[in-house]
Formats: C-alpha cells, structure tokens, sequence
C-alpha cells in the first residue's frame, strides 16, 4: 500500500448534522465530489467521523431523566459516532471499505481507498481513534475538518476579542484545552488525544470543514487558512 498519498481526515459531526434534526446534504453531496475527484488522481483516504448535535442530543436527553457516569456518556457519543459514520459509508457505496472501522485495530483488506471509521470505547474520542488510525497506516500528518476556522486562545463562541493562533506547540495548545478528557468537550483535538500526537509526533491541521476549496489545499499541501499544530 501506498502511504505517502494517505490522507486522514477527522471529520466533524457538528458539520454532518449542524443541527438536531437536520442532515447537511449539501455539504455531503459536495464533500464527496471532492473524495472522488482527488481518488481519481491516486489519493486515498481515512475519513474518522465525529458524533456533534446528534452525540450532544441524546446525553442532554439522558441527563435530564437520570444521573449518569463519564462512561454512559460516552457511549451514547459512540454511538453518534457509528451512526455518522454508516452514513458516510453508504454516501461512498462501491467505494468505500463495506465495514465501518469501529475499533482502531480491525483488519482490513490491502485493497482500500476509502475508509470510514467511528468511535471504539469509553474515554476514547474520535479524536484519539484519528491518532491510532495516523499510527497505524504511517500517516504523517492529521487534518481535523470541524466548524472552527482556527484554534483561538479562548473560546470564540464566548468571546468576542478571541484571537486566532495560526501556529502552535502541542505543549501549549495543551494549555488552552486542559489535559483531562470530558465527553462531549468542545476543542478542536481534545487533551487525550492532543498528548498521544505530541508523544507520536503527529502534526494537525485546524480547518473549516465546510470551506471544501480551503480543505483541497490542506490535502494537496498547499497554503491553507487554518491552524497548525506541531509537535
């Protein structure tokens, strides 16, 4: 298998269903167009799907009805996960790998071009599966297509005078994130998972997800509006 053409892309769910109840289809149909363009031309892909408003959904709903542990929180946001993930799958029918990688270690066939892969086991984001999946097949570099544009040095949903950070440490973004993993946790990589890229040497690219022109830079590797993170 070719490596060097291997791009692997951790997928937002908060750009799949940007809201409770409603599919971005347009952005879906679009999205596709690009993966299959860019195989046509050798590129070959991992896309990691995230749980977003669905994932959020169900452990508000749960929440409201009952105490829950970190654990049972989690796997509702699992389950989110596969289900963005069958989605996708069935979106890139004929194309994609038939099985959804729900475990970073499944065995797959030598003879892929796309594969979709979803969340494992408790305390173990989407993010974190992106590493392992980086590991795994040598995969030098992590692109996170979420809704955030950058990496800010506060939250910009809150805060009007956050200020974008076009480059940082691992080491310091840790700072801005904290080192404890929270279901449900809003940051573009989440601690866990930000600690094993440093310990692995594993760059991230913060992008818009929905800006598809801007995400073709950043699989190309040309200049891209975004962030990155160095180990």
């Amino acid at each position: 298998m070719t490596r060097s053409r291997t791009t692997l892309i951790a997928l937002g769910g908060s750009i799949i269903c940007p809201q409770t109840g409603k599919i971005n289809t347009v952005f879906l149909k679009d999205f596709k167009e690009l993966i299959l363009k860019l195989i046509k031309r050798g590129h070959r892909f991992i896309i990691v799907a995230g749980g977003g408003k669905i994932c959020r959904l169900y452990q508000k709903a749960a929440a409201k009805i009952v105490k829950l542990p970190y654990e049972d929180i989690d796997w509702l946001g699992i389950h989110a996960t596969r289900l963005n993930a069958h989605l996708l799958r069935t979106i890139f029918r004929g194309l994609a790998y038939p099985v959804v990688l729900d475990e970073p270690e499944k065995p797959v066939k030598n003879n892929w071009r796309l594969l979709i892969a979803a969340g494992w086991k408790p305390g173990w984001s989407t993010d974190y599966i992106a590493v392992l999946l980086a590991k795994r097949f040598r995969i030098k570099k992590i692109i996170d297509a979420g809704n955030i544009p950058f990496v800010y040095n506060k939250d910009f949903l809150k805060y009007k005078n956050a200020s974008p950070i076009k480059e940082i440490s691992w080491k310091n973004y840790q700072k801005l994130v904290g080192t404890k993993w929270i279901p449900g946790l809003a940051a573009p990589i989440d601690p866990v998972a930000a600690k094993l890229a440093q310990k692995l040497k594993i760059p991230a690219l913060i992008v818009k997800g929905t800006e598809l022109k801007n995400l073709e830079k950043v699989i190309l590797g040309q200049k891209f509006e975004g962030t990155i993170i160095e180990p």
